[in-house]
Formats: structure tokens, C-alpha cells, sequence
């Protein structure tokens, strides 16, 4: 299962879901199922979303059995 800590990330930031879509060129609803754990990103993605807060994919994005 998907765990993530992609919304707290996020909030901390002040950045809106709308702004993290943009910056990385997906859809909102995308950034929604991300945070609620029903999408797993492809790599890119989610280095895309590492890069935009200077942070690792590991930090954001994880697994648990």
C-alpha cells in the first residue's frame, strides 16, 4: 500500500493542490488521489514533485506491507 506524506508537505508549504498540479503538469483530481493514497506515481512524477520542495522521493512516497 501507498503511503505518502505528499499533504503535509504541501500544506507546510502553503502550496494549494491546483499549484502542485500546474507546477508539474498533471490534473488536480491527480495530486487529489496522490494525497489519498489511491494513485501511485509514475518516477518521474514523483521526482517531479520532489524537485518542486528540494526534497527526496523517499520523503514524500513510500510503501508498507
Amino acid at each position: 500500500m501507498l503511503r505518502t506524506n505528499l499533504r503535509g508537505v504541501r500544506q507546510a508549504r502553503g502550496m494549494t493542490q491546483s499549484a502542485l498540479a500546474g507546477l508539474v503538469g498533471v490534473r488536480r483530481e491527480t495530486i487529489i488521489r496522490l494525497e489519498n493514497g489511491k494513485y501511485n506515481p509514475s518516477l518521474k512524477l514523483a521526482m517531479d514533485i520532489a524537485k518542486v520542495f528540494g526534497t527526496s522521493v523517499e520523503e514524500l512516497f513510500g510503501f508498507e506491507d
